[in-house]
């Protein structure tokens, strides 16, 4: 039918019909807040380049964890800034390093409240930055690595964690992982696969949020950012070894790799909002340019748009106060 019999602005003509007829809400149980704890700190101290997110003392991670349960949120993932490094990050793997150390303390505070995930990673742990243990001409021994993400996973099982996140692009991570945790007794512990993770740009602010030591870069193991064939296969590869959810990392940037993971797995699908991300609207907005809080919902609804089940952002916390009062 013809103008005017059609008119589509009738569904838009208040909030009330935009409200009814609207095709993606995001619920606050959909976001993970991602918090970084350092060890020997008395107080809370700001990260420079993200306004608004903090390295927590052990104190202020629990009281931090309470408000992202009470706001509803769905899940708190763990980063942990140790006070020393060295070349295998050997403060990952200790019982008493502040990452395991923190996993206590949080699911201590919170229980089954809410879903405690930790990142399953040695790059804050080693004294050279890299995601895994260097082969004497420098390179990332993709396999020896591998043995020490076992060794982790089930040191932050032990800790009481309920879900781990491998993210460092190790081939065959997920597999060893996923026996390692089973053969500790730990089957019950899921396994959120960092599946599509690029070599992004993106990441400078979270470097500086756990004091990054890196040494050159990590184009050897993480993703081409031309790729998208290559980020199907690596999904396929990590459902196959077990992996309960899988994540696409950035977000914002990798929108059409977010659609083209959902349409491929029967998995959830998670993506990770990453500092970059956080840290260019914060800017934009101190400076007047836009609407903070509208362009923080937009860009968390266009991800939960292109497919992502769950969303690792750091606004999770006050968007999801923001929704409560949308919806």
């Amino acid at each position: 039918m013809p103008y005017p019999e059609i008119r589509p602005r009738r569904l838009r003509r208040n909030a009330a019909v935009r409200r009814l007829v609207s095709e993606t809400r995001v619920d606050p149980a959909e976001l993970v807040v991602p918090m970084f704890v350092k060890e020997g700190l008395a107080e809370p101290r700001q990260i420079a380049s993200l306004p608004g997110v903090l390295q927590h003392s052990r104190d202020s991670l629990r009281k931090a964890a309470v408000e992202a349960v009470q706001a509803g949120i769905g899940g708190i993932m763990l980063f942990g800034v140790p006070a020393e490094r060295d070349a295998t990050g050997s403060g990952g793997i200790d019982p008493n390093g502040i990452l395991n150390v923190a996993i206590r303390d949080v699911v201590a505070e919170v229980g089954d409240a809410t879903v405690v995930m930790s990142d399953l990673c040695l790059d804050e742990f080693t004294s050279h930055g890299h995601c895994g243990l260097l082969t004497p001409d420098g390179g990332v021994d993709n396999d020896a690595t591998l043995r020490a993400y076992a060794e982790m996973a089930v040191a932050q099982a032990d800790a009481g964690v309920h879900m781990v996140g491998p993210s460092g692009m190790m081939d065959g991570q997920v597999g060893v992982v996923r026996r390692a945790l089973d053969a500790a007794g730990h089957q019950d512990v899921a396994v959120l696969a960092y599946a599509v993770k690029y070599a992004s740009a993106f990441y400078g602010p979270f470097r500086d949020a756990v004091e990054s030591a890196l040494e050159g870069d990590r184009r050897t193991y993480q993703q081409d950012p031309a790729n998208l064939r290559e980020s199907l296969r690596e999904v396929e590869l990590d459902v196959a070894e077990g992996a309960d959810m899988v994540m696409v990392k950035p977000a914002l940037p990798y929108l059409d790799v977010v659609a083209a993971v959902r349409a491929a797995v029967d998995v959830p699908v998670a993506a990770y909002q990453v500092s970059g991300e956080y840290a260019m609207v914060e800017a934009a907005a101190a400076n007047g340019w836009i609407d903070r809080e509208r362009v923080m919902l937009e860009t968390l609804t266009s991800i939960r748009r292109a497919g992502a089940q769950i969303i690792l952002t750091y606004w999770a916390v006050e968007a999801a106060q923001l929704l409560r009062q949308r919806y």
